[in-house]
């Protein structure tokens, strides 16, 4: 087996009303990370802005921007600087009307490697994306870089092991999620930690089932509902790196802004494979019931 070693950083933060101190932070956190010998950073779902979804606005539109455009322009001259990947979430203005949640990856140098369209998006209260996301149409496609094959989703997608297996069987070597969750203020503390270990148990076993590592970015923080109609959201922070058979390899806190570095070897999949031949047994003669909504009888 041969080693390929990976530092990996992710920047969890608050974020603002303010657009520029936003990606400003982002950046601060980007070039601690490359200080520390990170070579590919992933950033937090939307993380130029308040989490808008909160509410239905038109106004919250207006928060959207082209790709390529100014956050890509700025973030790629970053990765250019510092010789590193970057990950990146943002609310694209596709066309006059069409908007989507979507991770974009930039090459080493400044270049866009490649972008996802966030597939599955929520509908609940307090994350009414389906009013200013369209689902995405690029499916699920790894996107080759110069520090690996990269797994890119996004938050709501974490919850669907179908969709991390398909990153897997294209050959993504990590699975990433820029994400943004976190609890009702209003929430018990039993409640709160059912939620919290299901978010986590759900990814780590997403690297089980696949043998590849998972790396996560959440937000951290208090929004308020702009509306008034609910207590608004705590996120919950917590941003952390699974190995590939799911063990805890770092984690930030619940409560404040964090960065996390952490050394990846991706070529631990040959050897986990091996004694864990998951996709080897796959009876995909047997599944053809998951192409369906559900299975009435």
């Amino acid at each position: 087996m041969s080693s390929k070693i990976l530092t990996v950083g992710l920047v969890q933060q608050a974020c603002s009303a303010d657009r520029g101190d936003n990606l400003a932070t982002s950046i601060f956190g980007i070039r601690d990370l490359a200080s520390h010998g990170a070579q590919l950073v992933l950033l937090q779902e939307l993380h130029t802005s308040l989490y808008f979804c909160q509410t239905e606005d038109a106004h919250g539109f207006e928060l959207a921007e082209s790709i390529p455009g100014p956050t890509t322009e700025a973030l790629g001259a970053v990765a250019r600087e510092l010789g590193i990947v970057i990950v990146a979430s943002l609310f694209e203005r596709r066309a006059p009307g069409l908007y989507h949640n979507t991770a974009v990856v930039l090459e080493r140098d400044g270049s866009m490697a490649g972008m996802y369209r966030k597939m599955h998006i929520p509908d609940d209260p307090g994350y009414y994306e389906k009013y200013y996301f369209t689902p995405g149409d690029l499916g699920f496609t790894p996107i080759d870089t110069s520090v690996g094959r990269l797994g890119v989703m996004v938050c709501w997608d974490q919850w669907y092991p179908e969709a991390a297996r398909l990153m897997a069987l294209a050959g993504a070597e990590l699975l990433l999620y820029p994400t943004a969750i976190g609890w009702n203020p209003g929430d018990e503390e039993d409640e709160r930690q059912r939620q919290w270990e299901a978010w986590a148990i759900a990814q780590r076993a997403h690297a089980i089932a696949n043998g590849v590592p998972v790396v996560v970015c959440n937000r951290v923080g208090f929004e308020p509902d702009p509306s008034g109609q609910t207590a608004g959201i705590q996120f919950w922070g917590t941003s952390f790196v699974a190995g590939h058979q799911g063990e805890w390899l770092s984690t930030a806190p619940a409560d404040q802004p964090a960065t996390l570095a952490v050394e990846l070897d991706l070529g631990r999949s040959e050897l986990i494979r091996r004694a864990w031949p998951y996709l080897r047994d796959r009876r995909i003669d047997a599944y053809p019931g998951l192409l369906q909504r559900y299975l009435d009888r």
